[in-house]
């Protein structure tokens, strides 16, 4: 297992920033039928009262009911396609996820699913620190890490809908 460190992170941060912000793509997605265990998925149904059908994750919170993260910046912290899925989110898309092109608000259409973006923050936590280290975690808490979203999003579906690798995302 390759645990990435700063100089890793600092080389390849200029990549992680080339993800489209207007029109993007799903690169994986991810069910989480118990915890510890992970789902990569042909297709993925998001219901508006269970985010992401079969997620463990479901809980009270309409603002956390699926966890978005950049495709780019997993590939540069996992290291390898097979370990994506430990960082524990849903969808990995190769999208601008950060603040400034998706503030809270924004609708983005995901296959056919609709998503609004939440003003929750999500954050790096010790699960993601066991997995990818304390140099990844820092790297996306930083305020800059935070300010493009390193780490991810929250969202809660508007639209029920499909998602597929290789759909399409967009703002709306």
């Amino acid at each position: 297992m390759t645990i990435v460190d700063a100089d890793m992170l600092a080389a390849g941060f200029d990549e992680t920033q080339r993800s489209p912000s207007d029109v993007g793509r799903v690169d994986l997605v991810v069910r989480r039928p118990a915890k510890g265990q992970r789902d990569v998925l042909e297709e993925g149904l998001l219901d508006a009262g269970e985010g992401l059908v079969g997620d463990y994750w479901a809980g009270p919170n309409p603002a956390t009911q699926v966890t978005v993260m950049n495709a780019r910046v997993i590939a540069l912290i996992a290291q390898a396609r097979e370990r994506w899925p430990l960082a524990g989110d849903q969808l990995y898309v190769d999208f601008d996820l950060s603040i400034a092109n998706l503030p809270p608000g924004t609708l983005i259409e995901v296959g056919s699913a609709v998503l609004e973006v939440s003003d929750e923050p999500h954050t790096g936590c010790g699960t993601f620190n066991s997995h990818f280290g304390p140099e990844a975690t820092r790297f996306v808490n930083s305020p800059a890490g935070r300010a493009l979203r390193l780490r991810g999003m929250n969202a809660r579906v508007v639209t029920p809908g499909a998602v597929r690798p290789g759909d399409g995302v967009r703002k709306i």
